[in-house]
């Protein structure tokens, strides 16, 4: 039967014995079932091949939170401790003990590694605020986390700088810049600002002095306002982008900070030279220098900026750029929320449908355009496609459009002046648009949007919102919040001898 299909029949374990021995002991070392074969020897069952590709035998064993526990129970019970540290502070005449291990304290700092090379007692002197959370620091070493509260970050900041601990540096600077908006008793951004100064991290500085631009009104009716540096005033009023109600709003906390603080007069005068007066109307200068004691007391040193503004009010833009300088930060204005300088747009269900909307503002902050507004349309698009996504036509199948996806598009916000007048002349327009965002129960500026009149749109509007998501950061019960400000520019025409 072998034959007729072709097939040698092949003698009866001819030659075969050595290998059949091999391989029955290897089958019953492992425990496998032989089968009959070459006239009844048995030989093993195959064994299954390793999968090499590792899709269906890989597998993670992780114990790291029983190591984390160990760790743990390692520093608590003092196990096999080989160093001591003692931590002095001024404010006790005793010192907090801590049984530690050498070689976890320098796998995380440099500065123990160095201090334990040659002894195991340290006699470690700190202020009473890092000493009080020298257990945390310690435990962080141990396990690598910590969970810290708004008071304690800047103690932990510093201790993680003194022993440079720089993974516990970096993440204490994270925390601080992500909670800013954060609510306390007493504020803290003002104290974070003052700290990343003295730190030298210029990240957590700039952070820090843009949230209190933008956030600048919230700040000034605060506890933190008293506590503002002679710098950091000076530096809030170089800035065009403040966000405040007026200009009065920001002299009056001026006036008090003034007023509290008792700089000297040079300081002073520094001070109040940096308000920007022709943003004030006249009748509200008028009743500053009656009632005013800071100006009052420092007339002499303002009197000419005082001048000024009342000549910018009574003449029109146009004549008085003839004759001065309007190209410098004195006619910038700020950020005004004032309703004469911009409006609210609240967009419910933004990631829907276009919406549309008309303001007006007034032409320039001069008093001699105090009648004159300027009608603005506006267009929001929630999916707005740049031209290299468009849909386009097909010539295979007549009226086929590709369908576009919704994370290809971004959100579009335009805004155009819904009139042309000659009395533009020598003012351009720029645009502001604050998005407002929902943080610890406060509705505060994230991101500010600015434009000028030479383009209609803000370039990378909301680009990483995610408008679709209801959670969305951006979003504040499913509404976006905006706030558009369009602010007058003044540019200097014909100069005229004076």
């Amino acid at each position: 039967m072998w034959q007729a299909r072709g097939l040698h029949k092949r003698p009866a374990c001819a030659g075969a014995e050595p290998r059949q021995m091999r391989l029955r002991s290897h089958g019953q070392a492992d425990g496998h079932r032989a089968r009959p074969l070459c006239g009844g020897t048995p030989l093993p069952m195959p064994v299954p091949r390793a999968d090499l590709s590792g899709e269906a035998t890989a597998a993670t064993i992780n114990h790291s939170l029983t190591l984390l526990q160990r760790l743990q129970e390692l520093l608590h019970n003092s196990n096999s401790s080989d160093s001591v540290l003692r931590v002095h502070t001024a404010a006790s005449d005793e010192a907090k003990v801590f049984h530690t291990h050498q070689l976890l304290l320098s796998l995380q700092s440099e500065v123990f590694e160095s201090l334990l090379r040659n002894q195991s007692v340290l006699t470690l002197h700190e202020p009473p605020e890092t000493a009080a959370l020298f257990e945390k620091f310690i435990r962080y070493l141990y396990c690598g986390g910590v969970s810290i509260l708004l008071h304690q970050a800047i103690p932990m900041h510093q201790l993680a700088s003194k022993y440079r601990v720089w993974g516990l540096q970096r993440g204490v600077a994270d925390y601080m810049k992500s909670h800013l908006a954060s609510e306390s008793s007493q504020g803290h951004v003002v104290s974070w600002y003052h700290y990343a100064v003295r730190a030298g991290d210029m990240a957590l500085q700039e952070s820090c002095l843009q949230f209190l631009a933008w956030n600048l009104s919230a700040v000034l009716g605060s506890a933190e306002w008293g506590s503002v540096s002679v710098e950091l005033l000076l530096l809030l009023l170089e800035r065009s982008d403040l966000v405040l109600q007026s200009e009065l709003e920001l002299f009056t906390a001026v006036e008090g900070w003034l007023g509290r603080r008792q700089p000297e007069p040079a300081v002073a005068e520094r001070v109040l030279r940096a308000i920007r007066y022709p943003m004030i109307p006249p009748n509200q200068l008028f009743r500053l220098q009656a009632q005013s004691a800071v100006l009052a007391r420092h007339r002499t040193a303002v009197q000419d900026l005082l001048f000024q503004a009342f000549q910018f009010h009574a003449a029109s833009p146009l004549h008085f750029a003839k004759y001065f300088e309007v190209n410098c930060s004195m006619f910038v204005p700020r950020n005004y929320l004032a309703p004469g300088w911009g409006s609210p747009w609240v967009i419910t269900n933004p990631a829907r449908d276009d919406r549309s909307t008309s303001f007006q503002t007034q032409l320039g902050p001069s008093s001699h355009d105090a009648g004159r507004r300027v009608t603005w349309n506006a267009l929001f698009s929630p999916r707005w496609l740049p031209l290299s996504l468009r849909p386009v036509y097909s010539d295979t199948v007549p009226g086929a459009v590709p369908a576009a996806r919704i994370e290809d598009g971004r959100p579009r916000l335009v805004v155009t002046p819904a009139m042309s007048s000659p009395d533009f002349a020598g003012v351009s327009f720029q645009k502001t648009v604050l998005v407002g965002v929902r943080q610890q129960g406060r509705v505060l500026v994230r991101h500010v949007y600015s434009f000028h009149q030479s383009s209609d749109e803000a370039p990378d509007f909301l680009a990483q919102a995610e408008l679709q998501k209801r959670g969305s950061e951006y979003l504040i019960d499913n509404a976006l919040h905006l706030h558009i400000i369009v602010k007058p520019v003044y540019h200097s025409l014909i100069r005229v001898r004076k």
